[in-house]
């Protein structure tokens, strides 16, 4: 799962990389926190394909009233 804190800390990385150099044991920091940060993104793309289609009107509106709201109607 991609958080703030997995954000925060490729970037620390990321930038301590470009000033002064990362020890060994950062690098391999680096590369497992890029993992998670990758794996969290391929998850959300995998999340989105499996999602079914919704009926969209002609303005890309999840109703046909035009209101941008999804209405459960019961039948």
């Amino acid at each position: 799962m991609i958080t703030k804190e997995l954000v925060d800390q490729i970037n620390a990385l990321a930038r301590k990389q470009k000033s002064e150099g990362l020890t060994a044991e950062e690098k391999q920091e680096q590369d497992r926190l890029r993992k998670i940060y990758l794996a969290g993104i391929r998850q959300q793309v995998i999340d989105q394909l499996g999602e079914p289609p919704t009926k969209r009107d002609q303005h890309g509106h999840g109703c046909s009233c035009g209101c941008g709201h999804h209405h459960h109607h019961k039948h």
